[in-house]
């Protein structure tokens, strides 16, 4: 059925930057937004996620360009329920990316906050350099082992990541979290690296860590790193450069082959994973959860992890089996997501599952009866549980509210990192079960955070990864 959006297209009060502008679908319900997603040439950020107000209406965050927001402003100029407000900020205001390299040449190891006085506030966001930096600190500083990757980017560079916690025998590790995936997503590189950092500085000097309102021990803080962890801050880092130089919300990553210039450059790294990538075989006709083209934003490449990047990402789990949690780092929504995002949950019919091929062609239509993604009950169960008590963790540092919702959500996903991750248990010969997720931090609609959002992200994120990895012990690292 199809809906004629009653409601508002709200640009929201924040930066404009490049092209693109943050802006707000405002309706009565989620199932109003359904004709708008499927429009794959508006931007809906990591993926469309309708959020409740507290007028009781929902909002849905997309990025368009002037002539988009012309467009539909057209379309509804003769609805007297509909209305247009544009609000801007200069980009001064946006938090700077740092300059030169505070952490000297791996020398100086990062200070989160957790292990700072109450107030303390991190400048700026680091640059790609310093990325780099600030991993070879916590090497020579604490003792991270790093790992160089096995593919060079688009633009030749080496991906490195850390492990600490577990010692030398890799299958000692539990704990999986990346970051990056998404140039324009500013601060997930900084909430990963200083989470570990405030993780190794607490462990040396035997103390806790507190983040707004949320306090742990040193016990807490030696209990998750023995859990083993492993951290990709920077799965992007051609589209991060990119994005860091000319400030125009870039998301994909820089591989120049299957388009030509401006918005054809790129894949989206986040559409690229093997699950159920070939959507248009897989899923209903009247949904597009990726692109087929360059020039779209979820461009999802020429084949399943035809990328580097996400060549390397998948090859993590090879080198440490038994990964059992996975968190993939974006913003900008204030949400937890967990897997299925390709259809609803369902628990009772095993045999309707991604793999079974006598459903192709019906997935991804939300609410209806012809397809639900299976996912044992059990494993529902520990998803929610570890997820409820992050979003929880989150909520009370202070700052601002977070949700925990299944994927799917509005519209359907293929080839994501969080479905790729839990799916490998049935579709990868002797995979361990990884139950994965994607956190959505910061202010709904705003990839550039200022200076003071960029360090609440830091202070919310860094709660949340605690509880996240509490949570994920007590249900079972095995």
């Amino acid at each position: 059925m199809k809906y004629s959006l009653v409601a508002s297209l709200i640009l929201q009060s924040t930066v404009v930057l490049g092209e693109l502008m943050p802006v707000h679908f405002q309706a009565p319900s989620p199932a109003h937004f359904r004709d708008v997603v499927a429009n794959d040439t508006y931007d809906f950020g990591c993926r469309p996620v309708a959020q409740p107000t507290d007028d009781g209406m929902f909002k849905l965050a997309a990025w368009l360009s002037e002539a988009q927001i012309i467009e539909l402003e057209k379309h509804y100029e003769l609805d007297p329920e509909i209305k247009i407000k544009r609000s801007l900020v200069k980009r001064q205001s946006t938090a700077p990316i740092g300059a030169g390299d505070r952490f000297s040449a791996g020398t100086i190891a990062p200070k989160g906050l957790g292990t700072q006085a109450a107030g303390t506030t991190i400048s700026s966001i680091m640059n790609l350099n310093e990325i780099t930096s600030a991993l070879n600190a916590l090497a020579s500083v604490y003792g991270v082992s790093l790992l160089t990757l096995p593919n060079k980017t688009f633009e030749g560079r080496s991906q490195v990541i850390g492990y600490v916690g577990a010692g030398t025998d890799k299958s000692k590790y539990h704990l999986y979290l990346s970051a990056g995936i998404h140039a324009r997503e500013r601060g997930g590189p900084d909430n990963l690296i200083y989470w570990i950092a405030d993780l190794l500085a607490a462990n040396k000097a035997g103390t806790g860590l507190t983040y707004g309102r949320k306090t742990y021990t040193n016990a807490q803080v030696k209990s998750i790193l023995a859990a083993g962890i492993v951290f990709f801050p920077a799965v992007n880092p051609d589209g991060i450069a990119y994005d860091q130089k000319n400030s125009n919300l870039w998301r994909k990553n820089r591989n120049t082959r299957s388009g030509t210039s401006g918005m054809s450059v790129g894949v989206d790294l986040n559409r690229n994973f093997d699950f159920l990538w070939n959507f248009k075989k897989y899923f209903s006709a009247d949904v597009a959860p990726a692109s087929t083209s360059p020039s779209s934003e979820t461009f999802a490449g020429t084949a399943a992890a035809s990328e580097p990047e996400t060549k390397n990402h998948v090859s993590v789990y090879s080198t440490f089996p038994k990964i059992r949690w996975f968190m993939d780092i974006h913003s900008a929504v204030g949400d937890l997501l967990y897997s299925w995002g390709d259809d609803d949950d369902q628990t009772t019919s095993s045999t309707m599952n991604f793999l079974n091929t006598a459903y192709d062609g019906k997935r991804g239509t939300v609410g209806d009866t012809a397809y639900k993604e299976y996912i044992p009950s059990q494993d529902l169960t520990n998803i929610r549980t570890v997820s409820t008590a992050m979003v929880n963790a989150m909520n009370a540092v202070g700052g601002r509210s977070y949700s925990s919702d299944q994927a799917v959500g509005l519209y359907p996903t293929s080839g994501a990192t969080d479905d790729y991750a839990f799916s490998r248990f049935w579709q990868v010969a002797g995979a361990n079960k990884v139950y994965g997720y994607t956190l959505e931090f910061a202010p709904s609609g705003n990839f550039y955070p200022t200076s003071s959002e960029f360090n609440t992200n830091i202070l919310d994120t860094n709660a949340g990864f605690m509880d996240w990895a509490l949570a994920a012990i007590k249900v079972g690292l095995e």
